[in-house]
């Protein structure tokens, strides 16, 4: 749905306002610009038209307004309507950002990054966030400390709201960013309560009553305004008796102040202010739909002719809404005195909504209503769009707020209910609905539109229905990882590559990602290398940069398993250099800085990965990723470890156990083994000998020896702690130093240098092996060694065609389209240019290639 103009445009008074020069001159001052301009306090304290007054006395300034309200809640809802602000107040700037917005997979920084692009060329603006409090989302509070931190000098955020949001504001304040009005200066004074009372209000107080309203309110403009609307119409003796009387608490004089402007009205006036008080905003059609009159728009105008603390929300006077404090006591009081109305009011505002082909707003009085079915129905037509606008936190809400027998009714919904699961790390949770999804979809086919709906909602659900089976394949694949099924997470993955078209890059990305780590979770690491890298060459073709930045965690790490750390620290390096330099890195800047840490740590470089470790801290959670909150705490626990803080180490690496989530990555190196080996490093061997017994280690162990078996690459890490654990304990037997020489020959077939660095080293010998007249870097946990090697297998001359395209801009697709191959064609040609090189990346390929003068 478009954003209704009102919320695009500052509200508008019909009567005069107080003048407040001494806070407009702060808001407008031409020689401090801040970052953010923060307005913040209780309701009913003149926020809103404190910001109002101010800018519209700057006329130089260009202001975009956007009010926010709880649908805002939802990220990409929020900046699908903070781009119609901005291209309301600046034709043409964020056309750039609204085309990435189209594609859900775009990160939300990336969307901000185009759109501050744009307003680079433009002149002196604001933009105004106006009752961003109705706006509770960790999303957005990141997508916002994004904005404010990245614009221009020229650009300024005002904001008015009832709570601090939490921003960095201390930081902010202490460089000079940040300008705050609170509520002790939105207080009217003496003077202006008296302007706002008798020539605003008309009420001809005297100074002492003006006096005892304006102490007993303190200030406070809504209790003000209420006061003077109950003292309206009374006699002078009346008004002395009422001024006298004012007085309790807040709570008990809002109460006493609507119950009286409530009574003087009418029983039809009164009657059609609680019907409609359901309703967030306000028409005369959707009022008379709801109260089943004919005069919503007459009584609309009449309302707000009475100053009956409804806000007109456009130009033309169509659209409204009740003052925030009134609508919350009229729908109290609806409650109380009509409780049986509420549901048939919310019903009745639904049927308009779908009937104006709006489902996304029917769908909050369907389940106000309790007409889950409806809701349900409703849900479904409007989730293509609520997935193209980004709105996760709403799909979540509303999945939550319906019974599961009525999401199971519609695939699209089993389906969103498995992502959420997911989300949320409950992979049993996402099994059920997946299934149910499945079921739902064999059962329902295509015939998902019902009588009512129009052709572009069937156009967009047979759309999302058709791409529905690669979605679930994904999931599938997710949940594999997750529990340790390598096999079923390439057989997933791959069949949702052959479900995918060809130019979806991003949902080709993700799904190769997912095949390259089950490759890594089977122990093939080179080939998880090389498919990796393909995997973020198409996130970058679908315009994702930040996974494609912080997919680079997931390079480093294969690289540290190959023992190759100096090439681990490179990328990390090259990453962090690209993300400083581009808005798009903001959200994965902390995770680089973590892996980099982990890398100084491994080359003994403590206070160089300490001080990389504080910048992360300094960053905050909106710059990392929630699958690596675990890392970050578990390079922590290794540098306090370092620094001989023991104690503190083992209490890290739990709480980093706590915070890991399966499904995404292969958990080659289970936090509770590298806990159990500090252990053993501090001669806790019960404690470690525990794990051991808990987590299967010590009986996959037995196991193994007695079978004289090799462990999996997932179980490898698990069974050579389990086997320091035993060393410990009863020395090295003969059984296990034999069973070692079978792991130390095994992994001698493979690139996992690191593994065999860590099983020599239970022989007693961290040497490096040579093989095949070859030297390879081999490193042992805490140490590291350099790799060089000449290019020996020439490259042909298909490989060197796309060696030279690799050197310029074009995408992964575009190149194949270039040389007339097919994608995959390409992803051979560039599989092996990778191997002769030696490299493992695009970047480094290039690199390589220069120094050996092939381009």
């Amino acid at each position: 749905m478009a954003v209704p103009g009102t919320r695009l445009t500052a509200p508008v008074s019909r009567r005069p306002l107080v003048p407040r020069p001494r806070l407009a001159e702060q808001l407008v001052d031409p020689a401090f610009a801040p970052r953010l301009m923060l307005v913040a306090a209780p309701a009913g304290f003149g926020k809103t038209t404190l910001l109002v007054q101010s800018l519209a006395s700057d006329q130089g300034r260009c202001v975009a307004w956007l009010s926010l309200d709880a649908t805002d809640a939802d990220a990409g809802q929020f900046l699908a309507h903070l781009l119609a602000a901005v291209e309301k107040a600046i034709p043409l700037a964020g056309t750039g950002a609204r085309t990435m917005l189209e594609h859900p997979e775009t990160p939300a920084e990336d969307v901000i990054a185009a759109l501050l692009e744009d307003l680079e060329g433009a002149g002196p603006t604001t933009l105004v966030l106006d009752d961003y409090h109705a706006v509770d989302s960790p999303a957005v509070h990141e997508v916002v400390t994004f904005l404010i931190d990245n614009v221009p000098p020229h650009v300024t955020v005002a904001m008015t709201t009832r709570v601090d949001p939490p921003f960095p504001l201390a930081r902010w304040r202490a460089r000079g960013e940040l300008l705050e009005i609170r509520a002790a200066d939105l207080q009217f004074t003496p003077e202006e309560a008296a302007v706002f009372l008798n020539d605003v209000m008309g009420l001809g107080l005297g100074a002492s009553a003006v006096e005892a309203l304006e102490g007993r309110t303190e200030g406070w403009a809504a209790g003000l305004q209420l006061a003077a609307l109950t003292a309206r119409g009374k006699r002078d003796h009346e008004v002395a008796r009422f001024v006298e009387a004012f007085a309790g608490s807040s709570r008990f004089v809002l109460d006493y102040l609507l119950e009286e402007v409530l009574r003087d009205l009418d029983e039809d006036s009164r009657a059609f202010l609680l019907d409609t008080s359901i309703l967030g905003e306000l028409s005369g059609p959707l009022c008379d739909a709801v109260t089943g009159r004919d005069d919503g728009q007459a009584m609309l105008a009449r309302l707000e002719r009475e100053n009956l603390f409804l806000i007109g929300l456009d130009d033309e006077r169509r659209w409204f809404r009740f003052h925030q404090l009134f609508a919350d006591a009229l729908l109290a009081q609806l409650g109380a005195v009509r409780p049986e109305r509420v549901a048939p009011l919310h019903e009745a505002a639904a049927r308009w909504y779908e009937a104006e082909g709006l489902p996304i707003e029917a769908v909050p009085h369907a389940l106000a209503a309790g007409s889950h079915d409806h809701a349900a129905a409703l849900f479904q037509r409007a989730l293509p769009h609520l997935k193209k606008t980004r709105q996760d936190h709403r799909v979540r809400e509303w999945l939550g707020a319906l019974p599961e027998s009525a999401v199971r009714g519609h695939a699209l919904l089993a389906a969103y209910m498995a992502w959420a699961r997911m989300a949320e790390g409950d992979i049993p949770g996402a099994t059920g609905w997946v299934h149910a999804a499945e079921s739902a979809l064999a059962t329902s086919g295509p015939a998902v539109a019902d009588a009512d709906s129009d052709a572009d909602s069937d156009a967009d659900l047979a759309e999302e229905l058709r791409e529905l089976p690669a979605t679930l394949e994904s999931y599938r694949a997710v949940i594999a990882q997750a529990t340790g099924d390598v096999g079923g997470t390439a057989e997933h993955a791959r069949r949702a590559l052959e479900l995918t078209p060809a130019d979806n890059h991003y949902a080709r990305g993700a799904a190769g990602g997912m095949l390259a780590a089950a490759e890594w979770a089977s122990g093939d690491i080179d080939a998880a290398i090389l498919d990796f890298a393909v995997a973020i060459d198409d996130l970058r073709a679908g315009g994702s940069v930040t996974n494609a930045l912080g997919s680079v965690t997931v390079l480093a790490t294969m690289q540290l398993a190959r023992g190759r750390i100096e090439a681990a620290r490179r990328l990390y390096e090259e990453a962090l250099a690209e993300a400083e330099r581009t808005p798009a890195g903001a959200s994965i800047l902390g995770d680089l800085h973590v892996g980099l840490a982990q890398m100084l740590l491994e080359q003994g470089d403590a206070a160089g990965a300490e001080a990389h470790l504080a910048t992360a801290a300094d960053l905050g959670d909106s710059a990392s990723l929630p699958e690596n909150r675990c890392r970050a705490l578990a390079v922590r626990a290794d540098l306090a470890r370092v620094q001989g803080r023991v104690d503190e180490a083992l209490e890290l690496l739990a709480l980093a156990s706590d915070a890991y989530l399966p499904g995404f990555l292969p958990d080659v190196e289970p936090v509770g083994s590298v806990r159990a080996r500090l252990l053993v490093e501090e001669g806790r061997l019960a404690e470690a000998a525990a794990w051991a017994e808990r987590s299967g280690a010590s009986e996959a162990l037995t196991r193994l020896v007695a079978q004289a078996a090799v462990p999996a690459y997932l179980e490898e890490h698990a069974a050579l702690t389990a086997t320091r654990i035993a060393i410990a304990r009863d020395g090295l037997t003969e059984a296990l130093a034999h069973w070692l020489r079978l792991v130390v020959d095994a992994l001698e077939q493979t690139s996992r240098r690191r593994g065999l660095a860590d099983a020599l080293s239970l022989l007693g010998s961290t040497s490096l092996r040579v093989r095949e007249g070859r030297s390879e870097e081999v490193a042992a946990p805490g140490g590291h060694a350099s790799v060089a090697g000449p290019l020996v297998d020439p490259l042909s001359d298909r490989e060197r065609d796309v060696l030279r395209l690799l050197a310029s801009d074009l995408s992964g697709p575009d190149i194949a389209r270039e040389l007339y191959i097919s994608i995959n064609t390409f992803r051979t040609h560039t599989k092996a240019v990778f191997a002769k090189l030696g490299v493992t990346s695009r970047r480094a390929a290039v690199t390589r290639a220069r120094e050996l003068s092939l381009l």
